[in-house]
């Protein structure tokens, strides 16, 4: 890794990783670590380019920001993780359970896609604008070059088939909102494909570990803190239990 990656570090226990999503920082989750932090060694990271981590120069992609985990985890020797990713962090919460399953104990996906056809197209439309925007201001401008390097992980990440989760035996909770972006059927799909998940559909949208903190907490420290592997459910949409 060309950079050293930003984090903040709560608690004692087994380490609970926290990555935020596109153009935030560890601060989305400033809500939720104290209550983590009570039985979690709660560790909140700045992805590549985002919060206090500095861009460097390897490319700007999700896959990248995987590989920036993997090597974040092993300078601070971090056997095995509960990991727990929001919008593009759970994208790329994902693409390391993928290539790296052995360093995780449990994964949390929160408002994660496959592709980008899985956004709805009332979210997707302005993105697209918006990146064909910053393109053609990027040669003159640094700040245009940075929204051009955000929207385009949008308009082109990730690229998941649903085949490729079949055999990606950790336990997963996939978590979202009723209103989120992701389309309901594909947060279902993603669901569907991981052999060892259980769906959450909590009341809200997108941001609902940030303004519904104590039912997000509640539906993923329950993940958290059982035993053995899970078993898929279906959901009360209404009151977001898994029945």
């Amino acid at each position: 890794m060309d950079i050293s990656l930003h984090y903040q570090a709560y608690g004692q226990g087994r380490p609970l990783v926290l990555l935020h999503g596109n153009g935030g920082d560890s601060g989305y989750f400033s809500q939720l670590i104290p209550a983590f932090a009570r039985h979690h060694r709660v560790i909140a990271v700045d992805t590549r380019g985002h919060g206090h981590s500095p861009r460097g120069q390897a490319p700007f992609s999700i896959r990248q920001f995987a590989q920036d985990l993997k090597a974040f985890l092993d300078q601070h020797s971090l056997a095995q993780v509960d990991l727990l990713g929001f919008s593009d962090g759970g994208n790329i919460a994902l693409t390391f359970a993928l290539q790296y399953p052995a360093s995780l104990r449990r994964l949390v996906l929160n408002g994660a896609n496959l592709n980008p056809a899985g956004l709805e197209p009332w979210f997707r439309l302005p993105v697209a604008l918006g990146y064909r925007g910053a393109a053609l201001l990027a040669g003159k401008s640094a700040w245009a070059r940075g929204k051009e390097e955000l929207f385009g992980l949008m308009v082109h990440e990730p690229t998941i088939r649903p085949r490729d989760l079949a055999e990606l035996s950790v336990p997963t909770l996939v978590i979202a909102g009723t209103r989120d972006i992701v389309k309901p059927e594909h947060t279902r799909t993603i669901a569907r494909s991981l052999p060892n998940a259980r769906l959450v559909l909590l009341p809200g949208d997108h941001s609902i570990a940030r303004k519904t903190p104590k039912a997000f907490y509640q539906a993923v420290e329950v993940f958290l803190l059982a035993e053995g592997e899970t078993t898929p459910s279906s959901v009360d949409r209404g009151k977001g239990k898994v029945v």
